[in-house]
């Protein structure tokens, strides 16, 4: 059974009836998982061709990033307007679930010197915000290439808006949170 049947069959059927919920409309859900890499050093410091970059992240995710620019000018970092400064993906349906999938099972115990992820990362509207020290952890990224390993972003956005029943979502979803 893939992770999204069991999501849909298993998961979210035990979730309302743990978290008393009579509407279905009103179980937590996962909208979106959305992917950035910050690459403003990459290039200001070697002024390389971003392609690199893009790829790995297109080879994580499944799908071509967006290259997001500095709106405007800042002198003291040495950014100008129209420069390359982050990387997003956004994940959703069947690319979101394996994605979901790979991250819980896979690519977290593949972190070095792994301790969990934080429960205390939610944001101010409850969706869960974590960072990866290298986006090298992947298999897909073939590490030949690498010159730095990059810092990731992933958030995985919520429809609902309540800190406990998007907790128990990701509880539920086998999410590795520190005890």
């Amino acid at each position: 059974m893939s992770f999204k049947d069991n999501y849909k069959k298993n998961i979210l059927p035990k979730l309302q009836k743990d978290l008393g919920i009579k509407n279905v409309m009103d179980i937590p859900k996962i909208e979106k998982i959305v992917l950035n890499m910050g690459i403003g050093t990459y290039v200001k410091n070697w002024g390389k061709d971003i392609n690199i970059l893009k790829n790995d992240l297109a080879l994580i995710a499944w799908q071509a990033p967006v290259v997001k620019n500095a709106k405007k000018a800042i002198s003291n970092f040495k950014l100008r307007e129209g420069m390359p400064v982050g990387i997003m993906v956004t994940l959703r349906w069947d690319r979101m679930f394996y994605f979901l999938d790979k991250f819980i099972n896979i690519i977290g115990p593949r972190i070095r010197d792994f301790r969990w992820f934080s429960n205390k990362s939610f944001d101010k509207e409850w969706n869960y915000n974590c960072w990866i020290k290298e986006h090298t952890i992947f298999p897909e990224v073939p590490q030949q290439d690498i010159v730095k390993p990059y810092w990731m972003q992933i958030t995985l956005k919520m429809k609902w808006n309540n800190l406990e029943h998007n907790k128990a979502l990701l509880l539920a979803l086998g999410y590795p949170f520190q005890k």
